[in-house]
Formats: structure tokens, sequence, C-alpha cells
């Protein structure tokens, strides 16, 4: 929603003050297909030429998750936190060997679908069940497994910035594609350069419209997309620390309701739940 409201923005006041200042709106719209092929189709091409598959996907997902809200809120941090009490309350009780068809199945394991916005991820699943099943394995201690946990974290922040790489390379190419597009119109003009004045000074103005909208496309469309993509990578990166640092908790010996607290202190402060809050919320699950 809020990138509509962005654009929209950009647009009304860039064409709002052009339109005011006299500007003749039909010099741009009637250049405007034929420009945005050639930047566009420009753009495409050197998008599939410089990332491989798997980055391009990434970059399409990652675009695609701009304009949907943020998954990362207050509730799902709440549940993630009181499905990680109730494994490490039955693992404390019952003993680590307890939870091993949770960790092995968790599709059918009763504490993972009694969290079904965390328990059906499938990402935080696996990150979840892949360092249980370390722990009840007990051949690894705390510092190694914190070590492998580090190392998939940043894998996992590595592979999401191919794409906001991806977008940022576009970003930084759309206003040399505008020149590209620019230089062509006014190759066209000097081939008719015994045309009247009128005719040439439209044929100019078309051609400068290349120039503008890659400058416009690239630092109002592109480049903010790029920045938003970073910022929900992160968010996801946030989630996978959360789990680490409640983990690693657990692992050195704190009670359940402690871990999660040290979990609880990692996450930003615009989605952390209180204690009271979450308190409450385990105790009603």
């Amino acid at each position: 929603m809020f990138v509509f409201i962005g654009w929209g923005v950009v647009l009304v006041c860039v064409f709002g003050v052009y339109i005011a200042h006299g500007g003749n709106i039909q010099v741009v719209l009637k250049a405007l297909p034929f420009e945005m092929i050639a930047i566009g189709g420009a753009t495409l091409g050197a998008f599939v030429a410089t990332n491989k598959k798997t980055t391009m996907k990434t970059a399409m997902r990652g675009l695609a998750g701009c304009f949907k809200g943020s998954k990362y809120t207050k509730e799902r941090y709440m549940e993630l936190l009181a499905l990680l009490f109730d494994i490490l309350q039955k693992a404390r009780k019952e003993g680590l060997m307890a939870i091993e068809k949770d960790v092995e199945d968790p599709h059918s394991s009763p504490i993972f679908q009694k969290y079904p916005n965390v328990g059906n991820d499938h990402h935080v699943t696996e990150f979840i069940t892949d360092y249980l099943r370390l722990m009840v394995s007990g051949n690894l201690n705390a510092h190694e497994i914190e070590s492998i946990m580090d190392t998939e974290i940043e894998t996992h922040h590595q592979e999401e910035h191919a794409g906001v790489a991806a977008v940022n390379r576009i970003a930084g190419g759309l206003p040399a594609f505008g020149i590209v597009a620019a230089v062509l119109g006014v190759v066209n003009t000097m081939g008719s350069v015994g045309q009247p004045p009128a005719v040439l000074g439209g044929m100019i103005g078309s051609a400068l419209v290349g120039t503008f909208l890659g400058i416009l496309l690239a630092y109002a469309f592109a480049e903010p997309l790029a920045g938003l993509m970073e910022q929900k990578m992160d968010e996801a990166g946030k989630e996978l620390q959360c789990i680490k640092t409640t983990l690693l908790a657990s692992m050195q010996g704190y009670a359940p309701m402690t871990a999660i607290e040290f979990g609880r202190k990692v996450l930003y402060s615009t989605e952390r739940p209180t204690f009271g809050e979450l308190e409450a919320h385990v105790k009603k699950k």
C-alpha cells in the first residue's frame, strides 16, 4: 500500500509541477511508449545477462514481497516464542528424547500444529528442528551449535542480499539506458535536420523524455524497491536470530520462560511484545 502511495506522490508532484509551468504533457505521452519499450527492454536484457537463475528468482520474490504487508508482526513473534516455550518445556520435563518425534515430523507434531502461522512456515520449521535435532544428539556443545547457526544465518543473508544487489544494479543502470534512448532520439533528429524548427523542437523534446524516464525510474521506483527489499530481508534474519538466542539460552541451562525472554530481547522494539504480554500469551496457550 505505502509503495503505491509513494509512487503516486512522485508522479503527482513531478507531472503536476510540469503542467503547472505550462508544460505540454502530450509531448511526454507521445514519446512514452517508445521510450519505455527501449529502456524496459534494455533493462530486462541486462537483468537476465547479469544474474543467475536463482538470483533472478530471489529478486522476483523480493519484489513481489514489497507489495505485501509484513508478516513479521508482534502476534507472529509471540506465537513463535510460545512454540519454543512449549517444546523446550516438554524437553525439560520429559527429557530431550521426548521431543524426537516432534523434531523428525513437525507436520504431525501437536506442538507445531498448535501454532500454524509459524509451524507451517517451512523455512522457520526447518531451522528450529535442525538445531533441536543437534541438541537431542548431545554431541555438540552450545558454542559449536552457535557457530553453525551463525554460518547458516549469514548464508541466508547472502542469498537474499543477492536479489537486493540485482535490483540495485538495475537502478544504477536505468539512467544510462535513458541516455541511450535519448541519444538515439537525437540521432533521429539530426537525420531530419531539414525539417521546420517546430518539428525539430518536438523531436528533440521526445528524445529528452528518454533521459527523464531513465532517471525517474531509477530513483523513484527501482532504488526505493531495493531499499524496501533490504528492510524485509533484515526482518527475516531477525526471526532466525530470535530462534538462535532462545535455543542457545536453553542449552546453557536456563528455564524455558527465561530462554524465550532472551529471544524476546533480540526483536526490534516496534514488534517486540512486553514481558507481560508474552507471559500471558504463553499461559493462555
